[in-house]
């Protein structure tokens, strides 16, 4: 990527580079507004998560060794794509969309249908994730992950452990593993739970996304990857911006990893995993017919009112214009705002999926490449409507005494991931765009 990608040339790139600088800023000011103790800013938190968050970036793009890791990510991500279309095909024939059409293919862009092509992928990552987990290699990365939480950010072991386990494998299915200390964790701990839990995405959807997004932004993996790790220091400092620690109820624990999941041999993690996988796949999928469809409804409602300065009324064009001003502050050109922005409430109102989707759609002239790479780390979260009422039914299974309180927080929490996603992006934009994986 060069500074002839966007409009302007060099000079314009700075700019919007220290734009992208005062969108942290904004965004921490707005945090530190809806906080419950204001006199009680984290700033050293504050300094540190956001200094980690570049020094990562700068880590996984600027070295040459983390960048051919991260490119083989992408191989990675073309392997497990075309694998799962080999199951695909052995299930579904030539719905799967491959060669041998029994019809005459005059718009071939039509063959890559959602439900073949990505959902799929969901199920295969969830299985060898199980897989991965029986053999504990992915055991080893979310403990390793979780000291490094504890030690870096002040969070206490169990939180620590939850924090990255939610980072590899999902909101929900994160807190599992320290189950039985559900109950025993501060307002602020379970708080911090929920925000990083929205503020993320999970291995499984990792793939997917990336899927959707191959061909058309460069080093798609390798971004999508990124932004889910990075994402995690900016979800736990906005959630001790808005909700504080409580140091009285927050004092050194004992905490010894316990395998929430457990299998019985390398079959038997297969098994659960596919089914757990099922479970994702059938949930992605009603939930994008059913909020799809509603936003249908709505914006059929709207063009009755005819147009408005020469065009219908719709909810896209309304949430352009609502965050416009967010997606400018994480570094975007003002004329691209309101793409920007619309797309930021997609992800808000019908999730990141049909976000991405929509991103992966634009016209080349629509977005810029910078931007692109931006709106992708914004996006790659699962701050949305439909995760609330995820968390609240995930958590009022994991610990049905606190079912209350995270009724209370989990609005807010949604806020809080969804803000982080967009501080992460705005860190990204203020790193130069020499150094985004091609």
């Amino acid at each position: 990527m060069t500074n002839s990608n966007v409009p302007g040339g060099g000079a314009l790139v700075t700019i919007l580079n220290a734009q992208s600088l005062l969108g942290v800023i904004l965004i921490l000011a707005l945090c530190w507004a809806l906080s419950e103790a204001r006199g009680r800013f984290p700033w050293r938190l504050a300094i540190g998560a956001v200094a980690a968050q570049a020094a990562l970036v700068l880590l996984f793009f600027g070295l040459p060794a983390s960048r051919a890791v991260l490119g083989e990510a992408g191989a990675a991500v073309d392997g497990l794509s075309s694998s799962t279309q080999a199951g695909v095909k052995f299930v579904f024939g030539f719905l799967a969309g491959a060669d041998g059409q029994p019809y005459s293919v005059t718009a071939p862009g039509a063959l890559f249908i959602l439900a073949f092509r990505v959902l799929p992928v969901i199920l295969v990552v969830c299985a060898l994730s199980a897989l991965l987990w029986h053999w504990r290699i992915l055991r080893w990365l979310t403990q390793a992950f979780g000291l490094l939480f504890e030690k870096t950010m002040g969070l206490r072991g169990a939180p620590a452990l939850a924090t990255a386990a939610t980072v590899f494998m999902g909101q929900v299915e994160g807190p599992i593993f320290i189950r039985g200390y559900l109950a025993a964790l501060s307002r602020s701990e379970l708080f911090l739970l929920l925000t990083v839990g929205m503020s993320c995405v999970a291995g499984s959807t990792v793939v997917a996304y990336a899927t959707i997004l191959k061909g058309v932004l460069p080093g798609a993996a390798a971004h999508v990857l990124t932004a889910s790790l990075i994402s995690a220091p900016a979800g736990v400092l906005l959630a001790r911006i808005l909700i504080p620690r409580e140091p009285d109820s927050e004092s050194p624990q004992d905490f010894d990893v316990v395998a929430a999941k457990m299998y019985e041999s390398s079959i038997d993690a297969l098994m659960k995993g596919t089914g757990d996988g099922l479970q994702i796949v059938l949930n992605v999928g009603a939930t994008l017919v059913v909020f799809v469809a509603l936003i249908a409804m709505a914006d059929g409602l709207l063009g009755l009112a005819g147009p408005v300065a020469g065009a219908p009324l719709s909810v896209e064009r309304g949430l352009g214009l609502l965050f416009s001003p967010l997606a400018w502050a994480m570094g975007i050109p003002w004329r691209e705002a309101p793409t920007a922005g619309s797309l930021l409430g997609v992800k808000l109102v019908l999730t990141e999926f049909t976000a991405f989707i929509d991103l992966a759609k634009l016209a080349p002239g629509q977005l810029s490449d910078r931007s692109r790479v931006i709106m992708t780390y914004a996006l790659c979260g699962f701050a949305n409507i439909a995760s609330v009422g995820i968390n609240v039914a995930g958590y009022s299974v994991l610990a049905p005494q606190r079912r209350a309180e995270v009724m209370a927080m989990v609005w807010k929490a949604m806020l809080g991931g969804f803000l982080a996603t967009c501080m992460t992006a705005a860190v990204v934009g203020a790193v130069p765009a020499a150094f985004y994986p091609r």
